[in-house]
């Protein structure tokens, strides 16, 4: 089970009560494990050009980003009700943050932009929300220790148009629970595909949960068409940021794009012209995993 999002309106599950969803059980276990710190990479492989939906001057040589989102706070923790009052019903989710876990998730996203391009979009909504104003505010202060990483801040909105008119400007995207959950699916589609995208979940210590972003797919289950890829670069980031072993972190990577290079694609990153069809090889999930494997 990966990310809670995705089509949960025809899910078998959705018609159950909230605490007996499959989502109960992943929130809790982030919660209960202090998965605070969501890595999400968005990476344009050159293979997959033609897999972005943007235009060619868009893309221009590709892009890659970091984005950070911080995991076990915010709207899907804070209290909520549901209750009917003179015939009216009424819900309340509440999006509560602490300087505290504000404050770790940017120091986790300010060490990762120091290992990058040394830039931090620190997104919020602090034009109207106070728990964004407080963000803005511990963000900049944690800046004051990074002397060498520039940051910036863009309002949530702005980010989601940015990210489809010129993504190649971010380096790390720093944001809250709810945003983060959002602008990494949209930024999944600009590369290509959510199948090819990684995550970890990290604690204050080396300890992570590893998943793909697009979660479980069960509309496919058994069919063998899902994309691996993501599973098997989340397995990368594994060796990397839990045992800190970076050149077979490395081998993986570089696996999964000679498999690229040599023309292998699973149904969700095969090309729409005819003409670049033709061109590669369309293979399931088993035979996906295969070739990784030889190439490692």
């Amino acid at each position: 089970m990966g990310s809670i999002g995705g089509n949960t309106s025809t899910s078998p599950w959705y018609k159950l009560p909230p605490q007996l969803r499959p989502e109960a059980g992943l929130l809790r276990l982030r919660k209960e494990l202090n998965l605070f710190a969501n890595l999400r990479p968005a990476y344009l492989y050159e293979e997959l050009k033609e897999a972005c939906p943007l235009r060619d001057d868009i893309i221009g040589s590709g892009f890659d980003m970091m984005i950070m989102r911080e995991l076990t706070g915010g709207l899907y923790f804070g209290e909520r009700s549901t209750k009917k009052t003179d015939g009216i019903i009424t819900a309340v989710d509440t999006l509560t943050y602490t300087e505290k876990e504000i404050r770790r998730i940017a120091i986790k996203g300010f060490d990762i932009a120091m290992k990058r391009r040394k830039k931090v979009t620190s997104v919020d909504k602090a034009n109207v929300l106070d728990s964004s104003r407080l963000w803005r505010k511990v963000v900049e202060e944690v800046a004051l220790d990074y002397p060498e990483v520039t940051l910036e801040h863009m309002l949530v909105d702005n980010c989601a148009m940015q990210l489809v008119k010129d993504p190649k400007q971010f380096d790390v995207i720093l944001t809250e629970n709810m945003f983060g959950d959002i602008l990494s699916d949209e930024a999944s589609m600009v590369t290509g595909s959510i199948g090819m995208l990684s995550s970890a979940s990290l604690n204050d210590t080396k300890f992570g949960l590893y998943e793909p972003s697009g979660g479980s797919a069960p509309d496919i289950a058994g069919k063998g068409i899902a994309n691996p890829i993501a599973t098997i670069l989340s397995a990368a980031m594994m060796l990397r940021y839990s045992f800190d072993l970076d050149k077979e972190a490395q081998a993986i990577e570089d696996a999964v794009k000679k498999v690229l290079a040599d023309g292998f694609r699973t149904i969700d990153i095969m090309p729409q012209e005819e003409h670049r069809r033709a061109e590669v090889k369309q293979v399931g999930t088993a035979m996906m995993g295969d070739l990784v494997a030889d190439r490692v």
